[in-house]
């Protein structure tokens, strides 16, 4: 730590700076040994963040599953190539996103939300059937719902109990929990994280989720240490929670609304776990530029400048919104004379205004599934953008059609 603790922390607060994060809390090992855990910043309630500050660590968590999927398979409790469900699809093929199910097959944060993993795999059965397994990556939660569900099938044990009992307690994860939905479940002890619009940090409650097996453990930093140092002997794989980057280090981020996380594992041998309480936005995809810049300082290379777009689209937008403002009132006080039909094109940013959740679900995150609700969470300029705009162009359309 002494070598580059100074670099470190400067680089961590330099980002948690440019990018408007609030609190940020740092795990790193070397193999097996835990080597730094270092909170930086505040939480909502204004109270230093640290080592033992419990906060979500999103998908992360699919990691988890993963593991306590290949601990059955290991026990020869499940077959992990062998068809689940009543289906096509495989274990393996729900841990790596190849099952054929997707966001679009199945929309889990439009649709209802089930409150146990049970619900969820009642929720997907049809689309399940219907799945045909092709290769194809096709990032969903629902894959970790089912396989949360296969647990519970193979273990006859409850999936969040199943991981306490054996992922976290032998680990000596003792402050960290999993819950089935938010943010109904959080502990009393989670402090609230943090959105994001026009320049500022707002503390906000995560919208209703279900999570159980893809994105609902809350952990600390100070245990996050406990599982990197694991690895080594847990032989982590590439496709089973875990991704292979573009260096062939294994990774994996995690988004909520109002936090966002990320683990890797580098090729030095270092682990890293970081987890942040500034949710995703526009600008804000991850915690990807942390966890790399960290690794280039404890392999002693400078990493790369810290910035963000999150200021400047937000501006960008309040300067759309105020043009739009100024646009609509000009021609409401001077109501001309148009063909109707050129009227209907008013309708335009309405229009997107309600396809908005899923032109940016396809647009940014590959056919993900968002409701307008999140949207709000995701980028709230965005919507005030086209919320004017779509009452000012409706307005001017009624007035010309009225006269």
């Amino acid at each position: 730590m002494n070598i580059w603790g100074a670099a470190l922390t400067l680089f961590v607060s330099t980002f948690m700076g440019e990018s408007s994060h609030p609190g940020v809390a740092v795990a790193i090992t070397k193999g097996d040994q835990v080597i730094a855990v270092q909170g930086y910043g505040h939480d909502s309630t204004g109270a230093p963040i640290t080592e033992n500050s419990k906060m979500a660590i999103a998908s992360v968590s699919k990691s988890f599953t993963a593991l306590a999927v290949r601990q059955l398979a290991d026990a020869g409790k499940l077959d992990l190539d062998a068809p689940v469900f009543d289906s096509r699809v495989t274990p393996r093929q729900l841990l790596n996103h190849t099952s054929g199910i997707s966001d679009r097959t199945l929309p889990e944060k439009s649709l209802p939300q089930p409150n146990t993993a049970a619900e969820a795999a009642e929720r997907a059965r049809e689309v399940l059937r219907e799945a045909v397994p092709d290769g194809q990556f096709r990032y969903t939660n629902t894959n970790y719902h089912l396989a949360a569900r296969l647990v519970e099938l193979a273990s006859g044990e409850d999936f969040n109990a199943y991981l306490k009992k054996h992922v976290f307690e032998p680990l000596g994860m003792r402050d960290t929990v999993a819950i089935d939905v938010a943010p109904r479940d959080l502990p009393p002890d989670f402090r609230r994280g943090y959105g994001y619009a026009y320049g500022f940090s707002v503390s906000l409650t995560e919208p209703h989720r279900f999570l159980t097996g893809s994105d609902g453990i809350i952990s600390t930093a100070a245990d996050m240490a406990k599982w990197l140092a694991a690895q080594p002997k847990l032989a982590p794989q590439d496709g089973m929670g875990w991704k292979a980057d573009s260096k062939g280090q294994l990774r994996h981020g995690g988004i909520w609304f109002t936090g966002t996380a990320g683990q890797l594992l580098t090729s030095s041998g270092h682990g890293i776990a970081v987890m942040s309480n500034s949710g995703i936005s526009l600008g804000n995809e991850g915690t990807y530029a942390l966890e790399n810049g960290i690794a280039d300082v404890l392999d002693g290379r400078t990493p790369p400048e810290v910035g963000s777009y999150r200021l400047i689209i937000d501006l960008v937008l309040a300067a759309l919104t105020l043009l739009s403002v100024a646009l609509g009132v000009r021609a409401l006080r001077r109501p001309r004379r148009f063909h109707k039909a050129w009227q209907t094109l008013r309708f335009v940013p309405l229009g997107v205004l309600v396809a908005a959740p899923t032109l940016l679900g396809a647009l940014y995150g590959g056919g993900r599934d968002m409701t307008f609700y999140q949207l709000m969470h995701y980028s709230l300029p965005l919507v005030v953008w086209l919320g004017v705009s779509s009452v000012l162009n409706v307005s001017v359309a009624v007035v010309r059609w009225r006269r």
